[in-house]
């Protein structure tokens, strides 16, 4: 048999060997931080330009929920600065001990896309119940407020890049229930990765500030899910909205408050004041 053209072989050799070099990337202690980083930021920098559109283009800004309220450059560094820092002393050396503690398996099949809903939904539901319970505590305990979730609160109109601007505690044992529902469930990597994505959009799009047509609360039906505008309300209102994404341990637990007509209105007695 004659052998095969050049130009027959290259496309396959190339075939091969970016799919070697990608396994060799998702299999390395160095991507888990790379992901992270790279997705947040790439998920917030769309709403670092509207907010630097917002002031000078009424069209943006009457998307803004406390449209009185803008992000400044001197507000947006610190906040960069420390997610940096952060990635590289603290989340780095975790992911490291993660990847040692469990190496990536790849399988040759991928899940079905019925499984990858399934465990997607449902890893969000855990997430968003642990994150309930961790925030209702560290506001409710004065200690443990002051101690490693006030700086959260810093400030009380959010924008994108305050999503990740916390203490290391808040960091780490956040980021914890992120990574261990995935694996209490038995996901397959791509569903993880999805989970991943998914978790680290919705977070960003809770601190935004901004509420469009197509925002996730006004695609979710009868109020299940509460987005930008129910975190939004939790910074400044603090009395009110736990719960990270979904709205039904907040009802559960009379901590709901919403907004109506562009004022605080309370499903409880207290979480309207100031």
């Amino acid at each position: 048999a004659s052998p095969l053209p050049l130009h027959t072989l290259l496309p396959r050799w190339c075939s091969s060997q970016l799919l070697i070099l990608i396994e060799q990337l998702l299999k390395s202690p160095y991507f888990p931080v790379l992901f992270s980083f790279t997705v947040y930021m790439t998920f917030c920098l769309p709403y670092v330009a509207l907010d630097f559109l917002s002031t000078k283009v009424p069209a943006v800004r009457k998307y803004k929920i406390q449209s009185l309220s803008y992000p400044t450059l001197g507000m947006m560094v610190p906040c960069m600065v420390q997610c940096v820092y952060h990635h590289i002393v603290f989340i780095f050396p975790v992911t490291l001990a993660h990847w040692y503690w469990r190496p990536v398996d790849l399988p040759v099949m991928a899940p079905e896309l019925p499984r990858v809903l399934l465990d997607v939904t449902v890893c969000l539901l855990l997430f968003d119940f642990q994150y309930f319970l961790w925030h209702l505590l560290h506001h409710k305990v004065p200690w443990l407020y002051k101690t490693f979730h006030k700086v959260h609160h810093k400030h009380v109109s959010t924008f994108a890049l305050t999503t990740q601007y916390s203490s290391v505690w808040e960091l780490l044992s956040l980021g914890f229930f992120a990574a261990i529902n995935p694996v209490l469930l038995n996901c397959h990597p791509l569903t993880e990765m999805i989970f991943f994505l998914v978790n680290i959009w919705l977070s960003v799009e809770d601190h935004s500030g901004y509420e469009f047509p197509w925002s996730t609360n006004r695609l979710m039906p009868f109020g299940l899910y509460g987005g930008a505008p129910h975190h939004d309300l939790h910074h400044l209102k603090f009395k009110c909205n736990y719960a990270p994404y979904f709205t039904h341990w907040d009802r559960l637990f009379g901590t709901l408050a919403v907004y109506l007509g562009g004022k605080c209105a309370s499903l409880s007695l207290t979480q309207c004041e100031s």
